[in-house]
């Protein structure tokens, strides 16, 4: 039977992946820390939702490997799918930078992904730090997608202008749901395209290019927004790999 560990931070997502969870007949347990105690250790199928910052950590204390997105994943996606241009970089080069960019960490949330000027990224970081660094565009809408063997589990529009629909509470439209699921399944239909088994793709539309991937996130720390948290649970059964299971990656 899976387990469920959710972290010690209390967020609607976890509560509704809870409640998702237990009427599936899963376990659910909650860490009262920022470690694993010895009796959660030896879970024969744990799954792990949490934040990116702590994820790695507990993930090895609890002997799973996390499923993510490489760190060049976005730079080498095909330009049809990203519809602007996009490097890896390191922060060192990215702030000798004199024209604003759009640049954030690859796979955490170390410091805000933002438009900045190279003199305006945050100092407390080494200059060998990787860094994606794209053009400036404008997102008009996004969407999250939580995807299983290539295929669209569960999608919720998670953004319009800038805003975020957990702040707003607004939806998709029929003729938008039918939008994204063309073109992720375009996108998923590509073996141009790689993806881990278990993943997160958002998409979205951009001022003036139209369809776009705005990034991949790993599944095991993406919030849930509005999809449907019995499906999202399957993504994460599959992002959590206990290691001595790995041909199942």
């Amino acid at each position: 039977m899976p387990t469920l560990i959710l972290t010690p931070r209390y967020t609607d997502d976890a509560q509704a992946l809870w409640k998702a969870a237990a009427s599936l007949g899963w376990q659910v347990e909650r860490l009262v820390s920022w470690r694993v105690p010895a009796a959660l250790q030896t879970l024969p199928e744990p799954v792990l939702y949490g934040e990116a910052l702590f994820g790695p950590t507990l993930a090895a204390e609890l002997g799973l490997d996390l499923l993510g997105p490489p760190e060049d994943w976005l730079v080498r996606l095909p330009f049809a799918y990203r519809k602007r241009a996009i490097s890896l970089s390191t922060l060192g080069l990215a702030r000798q930078l004199t024209a604003p960019a759009f640049v954030k960490p690859p796979n955490d949330k170390s410091f805000p992904a933002a438009v900045y000027k190279g003199a305006d990224l945050p100092t407390e970081y080494d200059d060998d730090m990787p860094v994606l660094v794209s053009d400036v565009v404008t997102w008009e809408k996004e969407f999250r997608c939580f995807i299983l063997d290539r295929s669209l589990r569960t999608f919720s529009v998670y953004a319009r202008a800038g805003e975020l629909q957990r702040d707003a509470d607004f939806h998709s439209t029929p003729e938008e749901d039918a939008q994204v699921r063309e073109f992720i399944g375009r996108l998923l239909a590509d073996p141009a395209v790689d993806l881990p088994a278990a993943t997160v793709v958002d998409v979205g539309t951009i001022a003036g290019l139209g369809w776009a991937c705005v990034e991949q996130n790993a599944a095991w720390g993406a919030g849930i927004y509005g999809c449907d948290p019995a499906q999202v649970l399957e993504v994460l059964q599959r992002a959590s790999i206990k290691l001595d299971n790995k041909d199942r990656r």
